[in-house]
């Protein structure tokens, strides 16, 4: 099985950062995945009415975005085929697809909500901050994983032979790093539900936040409506 090379091993193979600004996105996922902080562990009156605060926030963030996100996910399903096992040997017939262009443009016009940028992110008690992690790993995967797909085609399509095999071989990143990036906005819906019961449910939140809203935050953001398939079948190195 071929390897991926790095891009700076031999002279003449084009450099590229993207593959580690990918990975630190990877790795900032399992660490959102691993927990939000001592925030979440507080069970005081006033850290519980903090997360509940921050959780409502969070909440009309992600009902805000539910329309721009159902749309990029509509445009990866309609594209998904054609990349899910790889690159055909024809890498035109992708680049050329309409289906193509219209996920790479949706995915582009993703607008992270301000309160789950890093730096606000940080401020949010409990449960909210996970939420936030999240979903600003769904639109940075897959952002730059079309985007960077769109410049791996290009390159093996009009590139030097050098970096026509290098894109080729490493294309299989950016693939996995869509799928993950929907896998991961597939988890936002239970992890809410999950939050607003152990924050005390319909009883806390009362009218501010109702069951009826959380369980319809839940199925938009669900494996049900998110996930993409088939499942990835391709990785680099394969």
């Amino acid at each position: 099985m071929a390897r991926a090379r790095s891009p700076g091993r031999r002279s003449g193979r084009p450099r590229a950062s993207a593959p580690a600004a990918l990975c630190g996105v990877a790795l900032a996922l399992v660490l959102v995945l691993a927990g939000c902080g001592s925030a979440s562990r507080q069970s005081t009156p006033a850290a519980l009415k903090l997360q509940r605060e921050d959780l409502l926030t969070a909440s009309r963030a992600l009902q805000r975005a539910a329309g721009p996100t159902a749309r990029e996910v509509a445009a990866a399903k309609a594209a998904w085929p054609l990349i899910a096992n790889g690159l055909p040997a024809n890498a035109s017939s992708v680049s050329d697809a309409t289906a193509f262009g219209q996920a790479t443009l949706a995915a582009a016009r993703l607008r992270m909500p301000a309160l789950f940028g890093e730096a606000q992110a940080r401020s949010l008690a409990g449960p909210a901050g996970q939420l936030a992690g999240l979903f600003r790993s769904y639109v940075l995967l897959s952002a730059r994983g079309w985007k960077l797909l769109g410049a791996q085609l290009a390159q093996i399509e009009s590139g030097s032979p050098a970096s026509a095999r290098f894109a080729s071989e490493n294309a299989p990143l950016y693939i996995e790093s869509i799928y993950d990036g929907h896998f991961t906005l597939a988890q936002i819906g239970k992890k809410l539900l999950a939050a607003y019961d152990k924050l005390g449910g319909a009883a806390a939140f009362g009218a501010a936040l109702t069951r009826a809203e959380v369980d319809a935050l839940a199925r938009t953001y669900s494996e049900a409506s998110d996930r993409l398939h088939p499942h990835v079948a391709v990785r680099v190195g394969s």
